[in-house]
């Protein structure tokens, strides 16, 4: 039976179909709805119909059906304080004071701790200004329930508003036995001060501050006797107030008050001790306020050294902020230092603590990129000690703390050898000095090290010093060239010229120099000084075997050409014609710059016949033209300009071979290659690509000398050759 209903299908319920979808002609909103069930009035309900009650039998009757329907709910759910205060409001409406009395003690004898019930029967009582019954209730109220603000205040303005004044602080008594919040106090103090007893509402002050320590209490303590005209015990309230937070729990808003008490009273100065020390006691993060303060006062009533003072603290408190966000942050550190070296009246004590804390940072990396900041801590510490407090032994171990901190065996630092042995000799202690440096070279070389000693001694006059120092500085880099020049000079300075070119000797002999160049250039000029033209010859010479540089054949021009006597300029020529012979395989912008050269030259100093001849040899500005294809496919010709430099006869031949065109006018024959210098041309031709074809471009790849008289065989050949560029240049053009 269940496999047939399950095999049946289960018939689904028609549904409506809506023949018309489309939407009314006339939309009605909910609004609409609303507002017109508003105007018809669909939701009030009739009230029910008056009914008046003529004789006391039916009234008899009401009372007892509104009772039975009251105690029924009552007995239904005896929770429900809802129910007992109905009850009992409807028992007061019809006169019946007794039974509603009687309602309200059977719910107190259900919920004993509902401040409601209290409160509605106490109300009651004195809306029946049944006085008596409503003390009894308000007593029975606070001693159940002492901490229900709402009794007391109730019970209080009762007892006020019947003038029982002593009545009313009885109760404020005993209220305040249970220790309660602030507002009653100040409730007490009020109702006092209502009545002028300025003596009990100090009582109750002093009581209120020491159940509730509070800033704001004590700060009321003290404007409240501000106030009434009482400044000594105003004051005496204040630093009462200080004593009793002690340095442990000072609060700002405690000064600030204090501070602007005196200045109200003219006390400038007892205000600027108030925020003077509260500054120097409390913690910095807690005093941006009292800084504002103390700026605010000083403006006002302070000096020009007062409102310094202010700045300095203020910018001090940024400062430490600062630091304790990064303590590694140097760059702070030295303004920290450098506010208060600056500062009217020094306080030693402080910038020294400073100082040691700025140095204490010591970088956590032993990487010298880290320490170069921090190093100039430690040089500012001693300059400070040495300078502006003159403690010497002070200054002294800051240099020695300062160099045995240092990882010699990474990285040193030769400022603080050098400044610490500068710092001796202004002490007359040249032992010292020397045995610092001394021990800075043994430990840690650096040039400067060496420069630095080797200048000391130079201004102490002591040359053998100088000597020792100049030869184990070379020991320690020889390839070094600015030593060797200065060693070199201060030999010439003491006029020993042999000495000065052996070192230089010694010095172009080594096999490695950071910058030869100048070296042989001052060796040259040395030896040309000296008048020993031969020997400044000979090292130009010496230097050209090393090095084939175009500036050492125009400085080797120059040199003969300086010397003046009546064959330098042919001297001079020379050089230029073997300097051209030698840079024909280098780069063609040496090549310029030295016929460049060699045409000024023969301009001040040639005939016309060298004139013609170098300008000969100049290089011809050449317009050359080529075919490229961008990556979209369009193809461009692009022009640019090259320089061709040759020989004078070669220049010239390739210059008319270059020359040739379609239309015939020039022609190569045998007589147009007849030239004084001949030569013949043998051409190979390179593939380069030009657009999609190939196209043969002519190369003048070599050239070379022929004999004077031209046989039969080569003039042909040159036959061939212009034929063959005939074609191709024609092809070229019609591309």
């Amino acid at each position: 039976m269940e496999q047939a209903t399950a095999g049946k299908a289960q018939r689904v319920p028609k549904v409506a179909k809506v023949k018309n979808k489309a939407p009314a002609e006339i939309q009605i909103t909910a609004e609409q709805l609303l507002r017109e069930a508003k105007e018809r009035d669909l939701e009030i309900v009739p009230p029910p119909p008056k009914q008046k009650i003529s004789d006391p039998e039916e009234l008899a009757d009401y009372r007892l059906r509104k009772r039975k329907a009251f105690e029924d709910n009552i007995r239904k759910n005896r929770i429900v304080v809802g129910n007992w205060l109905k009850y009992s409001k409807w028992e007061e409406s019809q006169g019946e004071i007794q039974r509603a009395r009687s309602v309200y003690e059977r719910a107190l004898d259900v919920d004993h701790r509902n401040p409601t019930l209290w409160l509605r029967y106490a109300e009651m009582e004195m809306r029946c200004r049944q006085v008596n019954h409503a003390r009894n209730l308000w007593d029975r109220a606070v001693t159940i329930m002492p901490r229900v603000s709402q009794f007391w205040y109730k019970y209080t303005y009762m007892e006020e508003m019947l003038g029982n004044i002593a009545g009313c602080r009885q109760v404020f008594e005993r209220w305040m036995e249970w220790h309660p919040d602030e507002q009653a106090w100040q409730t007490y103090v009020n109702f006092e001060l209502r009545y002028k007893e300025i003596d009990r509402a100090r009582a109750i002050y002093e009581k209120f501050v020491y159940t509730h320590p509070d800033v704001k209490h004590w700060i009321k303590y003290a404007r409240f006797e501000e106030k009434h005209g009482f400044i000594r015990s105003a004051r005496q309230v204040y630093e009462r107030s200080v004593d009793f937070y002690g340095e442990e729990y000072m609060d700002e808003r405690l000064f600030i008050a204090f501070a602007k008490f005196e200045e109200n009273q003219r006390e400038h100065e007892r205000a600027r001790v108030i925020y003077k020390y509260a500054l120097e006691h409390m913690v910095k993060e807690r005093c941006q306020d009292l800084y504002k303060a103390y700026t605010i006062h000083e403006k006002k009533y302070g000096d020009r050294v007062g409102i310094e003072n202010v700045i300095l603290s203020k910018r001090k408190f940024q400062y430490e902020e600062a630091i304790q966000e990064n303590p590694y942050d140097y760059d702070t550190w030295f303004d920290y230092c450098k506010l208060l070296e600056n500062a009217e009246e020094v306080d030693v004590s402080s910038t020294r603590d400073v100082y040691e804390r700025a140095i204490a940072q010591i970088p956590p990396s032993k990487e010298k990129t880290y320490w170069r900041r921090y190093i100039y801590l430690w040089i500012k510490y001693a300059l400070f000690e040495e300078l502006d407090v003159g403690d010497m032994e002070k200054a002294r171990m800051v240099y020695k703390n300062c160099l045995e901190l240092i990882p010699h065996k990474v990285f040193t630092f030769a400022k603080i050898w050098l400044l610490y042995a500068q710092f001796e000799i202004r002490m007359k202690n040249l032992t010292q000095a020397r045995k610092t440096l001394g021990m800075a070279l043994g430990i840690c070389p650096k040039d400067k090290i060496f420069r630095g000693y080797i200048e000391l001694e130079i201004h102490l006059r002591e040359f053998d010093r100088c000597r020792i120092l100049y030869e184990k500085f070379l020991e320690f880099g020889p390839e070094n060239c600015t030593t060797w020049m200065k060693f070199a000079e201060l030999e010439y300075i003491l006029s020993d010229y042999e000495r000065v070119r052996a070192i230089y000797e010694l010095a172009v002999t080594q096999p490695r120099l950071d910058m030869p160049e100048i070296l042989w250039k001052t060796y040259i000029d040395f030896e040309t000084e000296q008048g020993e033209t031969d020997k400044a010859r000979e090292l130009y010479y010496r230097l050209l075997q090393r090095t084939q540089h175009v500036k050492v054949w125009l400085s080797l021009s120059q040199f003969e050409l300086s010397v003046g006597d009546e064959n330098s300029v042919a001297r001079a020529r020379k050089v230029f014609e073997k300097a051209a012979e030698k840079l024909r395989e280098n780069e063609k912008e040496e090549r310029l710059m030295l016929l460049e050269a060699w045409k000024a030259f023969e301009y001040e100093n040639g005939d016309d016949k060298n004139i013609s001849y170098i300008e000969s040899r100049m290089p011809k500005r050449i317009k050359k033209r080529r075919k490229i294809e961008t990556p979209d496919g369009v193809r461009k010709l692009v022009f640019f300009h090259c320089f061709a430099v040759s020989c004078q006869s070669e220049f010239k031949l390739q210059n008319r071979i270059f020359r040739l065109k379609l239309d015939g006018k020039n022609t190569l024959t045998t007589s147009s290659l007849k030239t004084k210098q001949p030569s013949l041309i043998l051409s190979c031709c390179k593939w380069r690509k030009c657009g999609k074809n190939r196209r043969r471009l002519m190369c003048l790849h070599s050239l070379m000398q022929r004999p004077n008289k031209m046989d039969f065989s080569k003039l042909l050949l040159l036959l061939l050759i212009k034929l063959f560029l005939y074609v191709r240049l024609y092809q070229w053009h019609v591309s």
